[in-house]
């Protein structure tokens, strides 16, 4: 088992839910993303989602679009993610990294030795949005020989048939989108996230996560109540733009907001 397998395995075992932050790497400068990590994984973060900066990030909202453009100014590429991961694993060999991106600077630097590159640097799993399974024929391969889990998107209007397809090509967790939309976008309802995950319980043993619309700990709470995980990113995001020009201010309001949602998800 990789360290994704191994987080949840340990959750399920203590009977609780897995809170998977986001973050843009390199916002609102590269130099703070290390430091940004640790402060979510001292506010119980269980699973970091790591953003890779692209400039047509087309599934993500106005928040987590001006995250990307404020990276991209910093010229931050992939080689900065893969050092900002060696650099994390320096003090941190247990918390699960995710990249989650966008196939275009994947394909820059090479399907393979994109997958060379992030095993050595300590990434546990990779979530490239605009690749559904049926074209991860290549790099899906790539990724397993490395002990990298290959995760993939469900959203609600996925039909049974590939979500099935989905379910038997994904590792490490599902990714429900749980809104029609992007990132950001609108409220969600428990209720309407507990009809579509039901289904899916019956494909796959892998936990189902839920993202798009975790704003605070009462939302954070209701998705724990009927799903493995709650991943929130535009509710960071939004304070790391709050004080981009305070950096320093960061990892103090990263806290405040992911604790509020540990809190909720444990009580």
């Amino acid at each position: 088992m990789n360290r994704i397998d191994q987080r949840f395995a340990a959750l399920k075992a203590e009977g609780r839910r897995a809170l998977i932050p986001y973050i843009t790497a390199g916002d609102p400068a590269p130099q703070h993303t290390v430091g940004f990590m640790h402060a979510l994984v001292a506010a119980g973060a269980d699973v970091i989602e790591l953003g890779v900066p692209f400039s047509d990030p087309m599934a993500d909202g106005p928040v987590i679009q001006k995250a990307c453009e404020r990276a991209l100014r910093h010229g931050v590429r992939l080689s900065h993610l893969f050092e900002m991961v060696r650099e994390f694993r320096q003090t941190d060999g247990e918390t699960p990294v995710v990249l989650m991106g966008y196939l275009n600077p994947v394909e820059r630097i090479g399907l393979e030795a994109f997958a060379d590159q992030a095993a050595e640097a300590g990434v546990d799993g990779v979530l490239i949005v605009d690749m559904p399974p049926e074209e991860a024929d290549e790099v899906g391969p790539l990724l397993k020989a490395r002990g990298l889990a290959s995760i993939f998107l469900v959203a609600p209007t996925t039909s049974r048939a590939r979500a099935a397809t989905i379910c038997a090509h994904g590792e490490g967790y599902i990714y429900y989108v749980s809104l029609k939309g992007v990132t950001g976008s609108a409220i969600l309802n428990a209720e309407d996230v507990a009809e579509h995950l039901a289904p899916l319980r019956e494909m796959t043993n892998l936990p189902l996560c839920v993202g798009f619309g975790i704003r605070d700990g009462a939302s954070a709470a209701e998705v724990g109540k009927v799903a493995d995980g709650v991943i929130v990113g535009s509710a960071l995001v939004n304070r790391i733009a709050e004080n981009a020009e305070r950096p320093e201010a960061i990892p103090a309001a990263l806290k405040a907001v992911l604790g509020e949602m540990r809190q909720a998800l444990d009580a």
